[in-house]
């Protein structure tokens, strides 16, 4: 009986599923990176509704992202991710690039590509060493705005940037009737608008009676936040919502295609 149990249990981890963190279009929990990696050749695509406060400070408004995502080899993830501007009259981050008549419509997109590098993966050196993963959200970015006075500054240089930041992930996963994963990461960059820069702690939780049910809670350097992602249909179809600080809500759908 004990030896079932452990091969359902050690079955039910090696087939858990990665969730997509809908608000930088990557693997992760709701707002703090982790070391969780996709399987090889998955592609992703999706979209949220982000409300104000799960985005950097540039988006004083609720909005909306599209992103896609491919692992093509076992350690690297890019991601290349779309969020929307929308036309504001009272806009401090662009006074005057606005049209009056397109004030309150969504009227252009900030872009920027992700990358993950799997360093180690979990239990490769002890039977109990974390997966580690090295990353950067943002990686590139344009000088636009560098000599007008806005402060829009990445680690490197100024420029948009907006979601900028360089991080550091372990990520190890126990059983505990289903799957519980220890997430603790460091993330940083320079911005004057929206600087991060400290320790990240989070959780998730596949119950063993329902595999596709994902339950999250995290620390993500600024705020508190839960959440819960469902799988619900073979990992193809994916939903997932958060409250940001325990009650501003956001929400996020994505496909995902993957070889077996």
């Amino acid at each position: 009986m004990k030896k079932s149990v452990f091969i359902s249990l050690s079955f039910f981890s090696m087939s858990t599923s990665s969730f997509a963190q809908f608000t930088h279009g990557t693997t992760g929990l709701l707002n703090m990176p982790t070391a969780d990696m996709q399987r090889d050749k998955t592609f992703m695509l999706g979209s949220g509704f982000l409300e104000h406060h799960a985005t950097p400070t540039r988006w004083f408004y609720n909005t909306y992202n599209y992103y896609l995502n491919i692992t093509f080899l076992p350690w690297l993830e890019v991601s290349y991710d779309m969020t929307l501007f929308k036309s504001m009259e009272n806009d401090r981050y662009a006074p005057g690039n606005w049209v009056p008549s397109t004030y309150g419509k969504f009227v252009n997109q900030d872009r920027h590509f992700s990358v993950r590098l799997r360093a180690l993966k979990e239990g490769q050196l002890w039977k109990y060493m974390p997966a580690i993963v090295v990353a950067c959200n943002d990686i590139t970015t344009s000088n636009a705005g560098a000599d007008d006075g806005s402060g829009y500054k990445t680690v490197e240089s100024t420029g948009n940037g907006f979601w900028n930041r360089y991080y550091i992930a372990a990520t190890k996963h126990i059983n505990f009737y289903g799957e519980l994963g220890l997430h603790l990461a460091y993330v940083y960059n320079n911005r004057d608008d929206y600087p991060l820069n400290g320790p990240c702690i989070g959780v998730n939780y596949h119950p063993a009676f329902h595999r596709p049910l994902n339950f999250m809670a995290e620390y993500d350097s600024k705020s508190i936040n839960i959440g819960l992602g469902y799988s619900l249909w073979k990992e193809h179809i994916n939903f997932i919502g958060e409250l940001n600080r325990c009650k501003y809500p956001s929400v996020g759908i994505y496909f995902k295609v993957f070889q077996k």
